[in-house]
């Protein structure tokens, strides 16, 4: 195996300034993510999700985020699954956006909470058919005793719903992250890089410049 301390690549790519940042956070963020899908960045929209468990160690996974809004971002998942029963013990989370080829990375943290029931049907019914299956089909983070297991359970379900409608199971839904914090991250040569951290306080932000 190669040694690892010899991999290393100098971060030239940009630069993150005082003159960048803007009063409030959710206008760098959609700017940023829209630059990684004009730029075809592989899974522009994945988040490494970040939660604590039961005994106070942390989970991380990496999830989808499905929207941006001012006020969070949201991802769907299954209520039952691992993150799902840590969410519901302890809605304390954080996640990361890494677009390596831009250099770039976002750190946010906040508290998670469920949207409501109605925005959870809209994006379940935008989803692809063996998606909608897969969401009833799969106990998510439960033990399978083979891939056959799974693959009964998807064939179980596709023939329940050859004459019924697919609709939104109760357990699966979507989750808001709620922003508390965010930081932009540009990369810069040496490691001395652009780090600027907003921080709620109230309806307001709050914003400085962090030494990398």
């Amino acid at each position: 195996m190669k040694n690892l301390r010899d991999i290393r690549i100098d971060y030239t790519k940009g630069t993150l300034s005082e003159d960048d940042i803007p009063e409030n956070p959710y206008s760098l963020l959609t700017q940023w993510m829209e630059t990684a899908i004009a730029e075809e960045i592989l899974e522009p929209t994945a988040i490494c999700l970040s939660t604590i468990k039961y005994n106070g160690t942390v989970g991380s996974r990496i999830v989808l985020a499905k929207e941006l809004e001012d006020d969070g971002l949201v991802f769907f998942t299954n209520y039952e699954s691992a993150k799902g029963l840590d969410i519901a013990k302890k809605s304390s989370a954080s996640a990361v956006f890494f677009w390596a080829p831009l250099q770039r990375q976002v750190r946010i943290e906040g508290h998670i909470e469920k949207i409501s029931s109605k925005k959870s049907d809209e994006y379940y019914n935008e989803r692809p058919t063996l998606s909608k299956v897969g969401a009833w089909a799969s106990p998510q983070s439960r033990v399978l005793r083979s891939r056959n297991e799974l693959e009964n359970l998807v064939k179980s379900f596709q023939k329940k719903f050859e004459n019924e409608e697919l609709s939104r199971p109760p357990f699966w839904g979507g989750y808001k992250l709620k922003y508390e914090s965010i930081e932009f991250w540009q990369g810069r040569q040496g490691r001395l890089h652009d780090r600027f951290l907003y921080k709620k306080r109230e309806n307001t932000w709050t914003i400085c410049r962090l030494a990398p």
